[in-house]
């Protein structure tokens, strides 16, 4: 029934897009009607393409299925872009008729006319579009430093490694994941998280992928979350995947490291309808207060009956909007949509931009990342 209500209103919001778009087009050109017909039976079966690539995957296909999600999300993060310059460019044209009309002027009629109009609204999309593929290219490494009594001066350091929002499925596979791992690698993890969404809906045919995992072993291991699409590609076989690339996935558990630290994680709340969960108050309760609690969660939601609970909330799901300006929603809609929040009670948020891309394989003024966390120790007088 969710499903279908989030089928129902994806298909309905981007066919919205395509007809805006179809609206912008004909405008420009004045094309006969066989252009039009076909344009708009290309639009029909672009909206529409999304949902042929899990049905052909589900056939047991591999190579259509990953032509089609390349041309179909490529399309969309485009048409995207497109759509919001040409609303850009027809809020500055509306707001300056209405000046004109106020203050009795004339506005000119330069680089109004409807084919100017899509010539520049499609140059600024595929401009930026271009950028943004190589955007969703270039791994950034973030650095943080957590200075903390709780990790002894024994210890002296602890680096943990981050990777969140991978979404491996048809797009995201062997080359990019390749990119990821590589800085992993080069930041020698004492410990590696993965903060959800390690995996994509379309899931068929990546087992091979669990392999690259299993050959990165941190001296404390490896330890996931699930996502919502975890959920979305089942969450049986995104357990299966993420267990055999060498994590320990934390449902509602805690693992003791000891004398190093305490690492909790709780599921998606995507799957609360589908398996048992315990509470995350519960699950932080009791812990020794000497101890540095991490607490990985895929959404950065912060719970009132956790404050103080824990040190450290890691956490992704947002990829900052992967591309702006949708960048501007997700900041409304989270206490912070990417980076380190400091909660003034002795904790922290860190919320990672997502190591790859959901949907289109672009990314704009939203680079994808790795993060480094080190836990330093720091004497209680020094603080």
């Amino acid at each position: 029934m969710r499903f279908s209500i989030f089928l129902t209103v994806f298909i309905t919001l981007y066919s919205l897009l395509h007809f805006y778009a179809f609206l912008k087009i004909r405008a420009g050109f004045s094309s006969g009607k066989v252009f039009l017909f076909i344009l708009a039976l290309i639009m029909a079966f672009m909206v529409f393409c999304p949902i042929l690539v899990r049905v052909f995957e589900r056939d047991g296909m591999q190579r259509l299925p990953q032509i089609l999600a390349h041309v179909g999300f490529t399309w969309m993060g485009f048409l995207f872009l497109f759509v919001c310059s040409a609303f850009l460019l027809d809020l500055i044209r509306m707001l300056l008729s209405f000046s004109a009309w106020v203050f009795h002027q004339t506005p000119g009629t330069w680089g109004f006319a409807p084919k100017a109009l899509f010539y520049v609204a499609a140059a600024f999309a595929f401009g930026i579009g271009v950028y943004a593929y190589f955007e969703a290219l270039n791994i950034r490494t973030e650095h943080i430093t957590i200075e903390t009594a709780k990790i002894s001066e024994k210890q002296g350091r602890v680096r943990i490694v981050q990777i969140s929002d991978v979404h491996l499925g048809l797009i995201v596979r062997d080359s990019r994941l390749e990119n990821i791992l590589r800085k992993v690698e080069a930041a020698k993890p004492d410990i590696l998280v993965s903060t959800g969404d390690l995996v994509d809906g379309q899931i068929d045919n990546i087992d091979r992928i669990a392999n690259r995992f299993r050959q990165i072993t941190p001296p404390y291991g490896k330890f996931a979350v699930t996502g919502n699409h975890e959920f979305h590609a089942g969450i049986n076989k995104a357990l299966a995947f993420t267990t055999n690339a060498g994590f320990k996935v934390l449902r509602g558990e805690k693992v003791d490291i000891p004398e190093v630290i305490t690492i909790a994680g709780v599921d998606d709340p995507r799957g609360k309808y589908n398996i048992p969960r315990k509470e995350e108050e519960a699950l932080l309760s009791g812990l020794p207060e000497d101890r540095f609690v991490l607490l990985l969660k895929h959404r950065p939601y912060l719970l009132k009956q956790s404050e103080g609970l824990f040190d450290l909330q890691l956490s992704g799901h947002t990829h900052r909007g992967q591309i702006f300006p949708f960048t501007l929603i997700i900041k409304k809609m989270y206490p912070i949509d990417a980076g380190l929040l400091d909660l003034k009670n002795g904790s922290f948020l860190y919320v990672n931009r997502g190591s790859g891309t959901w949907g289109p394989p672009l990314r704009f003024l939203s680079p994808p990342e790795v993060t480094i966390i080190d836990l330093v120790h720091t004497s209680v007088d020094s603080k």
